[in-house]
């Protein structure tokens, strides 16, 4: 599958010296749905602007599809885009909202109003068409900015963070439909969010930026269960991983110890060199053992009902530890013995934070 865009070693600079992209390599295939995520300020909206042409890097080069972008200008690099705040005009109806891009392209009047009508049947807005933006609920109003990019129907579709302004309830029903319209439109996709649901849900691949850089890029599995970095690990998962630092020792007798300034846990075979480490593990990642069979014991300090299942903040060796399960009969103060399932542990390097 050939490439559509392609980030070549690109800097961003903002002066005087605000480095919002470093050295960015990227590869997103036609077709593919590509989600960027990372905190706030970590470069990615930058990254978008950069492919629609709305600015241009200060080092290094974009190709779409093969040529490279700085000799196509914006507006002949068919790509549509979607924003947070819907960016729709507000004193046209629904209707001519998303027309817009057909009227520039001088489409006639009856192709106009059949595409028109044929993606606002898909999105359930024909009966709004005539109503203008502050007519529309916040919902209403994003389907109609989907509705204006889905009737261009460009090459490239880019997304940025548009979701944000959207009730939780709302969310959940746009990421089911956007997760169909690209299955239908197969069209390349590059999709900011600083939300690590709707990556995990939505992204084919995900890439994950921290600081304008690239930490990790890959399939929403890869990114939780093999996180390459601690960032990584901790930025997913509800909550995520917990990162302990510590060192692990080696005894004469060739047992092994991970030991914090808080607590001990005893390794089976280690292959891991002794010395400083930061061990990363998952709320869900715990097993309930017998007392002889335990890494730790400890004491119930709280229990959170999420329904389908507990959140537990344990007390152990002075270290708060955070446990998922599906125990019901569970209750504060209650002593229980755990163990980490060992398979499911992340190792990072102390100082870099680099998976090991």
């Amino acid at each position: 599958m050939s490439s559509a865009i392609s980030f070549k070693e690109v800097r961003k600079t903002f002066p005087p010296t605000t480095k919002a992209l470093d050295d960015i390599d990227l590869e997103i295939k036609e077709g593919e749905f590509l989600v960027v995520v990372g905190p706030s300020g970590c470069g990615k909206s930058t990254l978008l602007r950069l492919v629609a042409g709305l600015d241009k890097p200060t080092k290094g080069d974009i190709e779409l599809f093969g040529k490279n972008a700085a000799s196509i200008e914006p507006q002949d690099r068919d790509i549509g885009m979607v924003f947070q705040n819907y960016a729709l005009f507000p004193h046209l109806s629904a209707f001519d909202n998303i027309a817009y891009g057909l009227k520039v392209r001088r489409e006639s009047q009856p192709e106009i109003r059949k595409k028109v009508e044929t993606v606002a049947r898909k999105l359930e807005i024909a009966e709004l068409l005539k109503r203008k933006p502050h007519q529309l609920s916040g919902g209403q109003r994003q389907r109609v900015a989907l509705a204006r990019l889905l009737a261009r129907d460009p090459k490239i579709h880019l997304f940025d963070e548009p979701l944000g302004n959207l009730d939780p309830q709302f969310r959940t029903g746009m990421r089911i439909e956007l997760a169909r319209l690209h299955k239908e439109n197969q069209r390349t996709t590059l999709y900011v969010t600083h939300d690590q649901t709707e990556a995990m849900t939505l992204g084919q691949r995900i890439c994950v930026l921290q600081n304008g850089q690239i930490l990790q890029i890959g399939s929403p599995e890869e990114i939780y269960e093999k996180p390459a970095h601690r960032f990584v690990a901790e930025f997913f998962g509800s909550p995520g991983t917990q990162c302990i630092d510590g060192k692990i020792e080696h005894s004469p007798n060739r047992e092994s110890r991970f030991v914090s300034d808080k607590l001990s846990l005893n390794l089976p075979e280690s292959q891991l060199p002794g010395g400083s480490i930061t061990l990363g593990i998952r709320p869900e990642n715990w097993e309930f053992v017998s007392a002889e069979n335990a890494a730790l014991k400890a004491i119930i300090l709280g229990v959170e009902n999420l329904g389908d299942h507990r959140l537990l903040e344990m007390n152990a060796g002075n270290q708060n530890i955070y446990i998922k399960t599906s125990k019901s009969d569970i209750y504060e103060k209650e002593e229980i013995f755990v163990s980490p399932l060992w398979n499911k542990v992340s190792w990072f390097e102390r100082y870099t934070g680099k998976r090991i």
